[in-house]
C-alpha cells in the first residue's frame, strides 16, 4: 500500500513539474511573439544550413528577408519570393521565370517567413532545454515536439536571446536524420522600407523583362 501511495505521489509531482516547465517554455515563446508584433517591420540577414551525416550532405546558404505583419520579401538561393497576403510569387531571375502559387495550407510544411515567430502556437508540446552561452550571449533553448506522431519532424529547437527576447536560431531535426538550421546574423526593426517590396509588378516582368509567368488556374 505504501509503495502504491509513493508511486502515485511521485507521478503527481512529475506531472506537475512537467506542466510547469511546459508553461514556462510557452510563456517565453509568447513573449518573443508579442515583442515581434510590436514592430512595424523586421529586416533579417540569416544563414541557412542543411545537414545529413548518413547521406554525407552539407549545404549552407545566406539570405535576407523583410517582414511586415504576415507579408514578406525573401531573397534566398538566387531567387526572390514575395507574399502579398494572398499569393506567393517565386521569381527565378536566372531562368527569367515567375511561379505564382496559393499559400500552402499544410500544417507540417517547412517554417515559412510568415510563420517564423508564430509556428509554435499549434501542433507542438513545449519543454525548456539547455541554456547556452554563444559568442558571449546567453541563449535559452526551447524544445518543441510535434503532437502528430506522423509528422516528418522529430523536434524543433528554438534559441532565444535571454536579454533581447529575439530568436537567435531555429534547429529543425527530421525523422530522416536531416537537420535544418536557421541562424540569424542580423536583426533590424522599424526600417524605412518601400511598400513595393510586397507587391508583384506583373507588367514589369511580363512586358519589360519578358519573364515566363506560371500561375494556378
Amino acid at each position: 500500500m505504501k509503495k502504491i501511495t509513493f508511486l502515485i505521489a511521485f507521478l503527481l509531482v512529475s506531472l506537475t513539474s512537467f506542466s510547469q516547465e511546459s508553461a514556462k517554455a510557452k510563456a517565453l515563446l509568447d513573449e518573443v511573439a508579442q515583442k515581434i508584433e510590436g514592430y512595424k517591420n523586421i529586416y533579417i540577414e540569416f544563414n541557412h544550413s542543411l545537414d545529413n551525416k548518413e547521406a554525407n550532405v552539407h549545404q549552407e546558404t545566406r539570405g535576407t528577408v523583410t517582414l511586415k505583419g504576415n507579408l514578406y520579401n525573401l531573397n534566398y538561393m538566387g531567387t526572390e519570393q514575395i507574399f502579398d497576403g494572398k499569393k506567393v510569387y517565386l521569381i527565378i531571375h536566372e531562368d527569367e521565370e515567375v511561379i505564382i502559387q496559393n499559400p500552402s495550407k499544410n500544417k507540417d510544411e517547412n517554417i515559412t517567413p510568415s510563420k517564423m515567430f508564430s509556428f509554435y502556437k499549434t501542433g507542438y508540446t513545449f519543454k525548456m532545454d539547455a541554456l547556452k552561452t554563444v559568442k558571449g550571449v546567453k541563449i535559452q533553448y526551447v524544445k518543441l515536439t510535434p503532437i502528430d506522431s506522423n509528422s516528418d519532424i522529430k523536434s524543433v529547437l528554438v534559441g532565444v536571446d535571454a536579454n533581447t527576447k529575439h530568436i537567435n536560431d531555429i534547429i529543425e531535426t527530421g525523422k530522416n536524420g536531416t537537420t535544418t538550421t536557421l541562424n540569424i546574423r542580423s536583426f533590424k526593426t522599424n526600417q524605412p522600407i518601400s511598400e513595393n517590396l510586397f507587391i508583384f509588378d506583373r507588367v514589369k516582368y511580363k512586358n519589360q523583362k519578358k519573364y515566363t509567368i506560371s500561375e494556378p488556374k
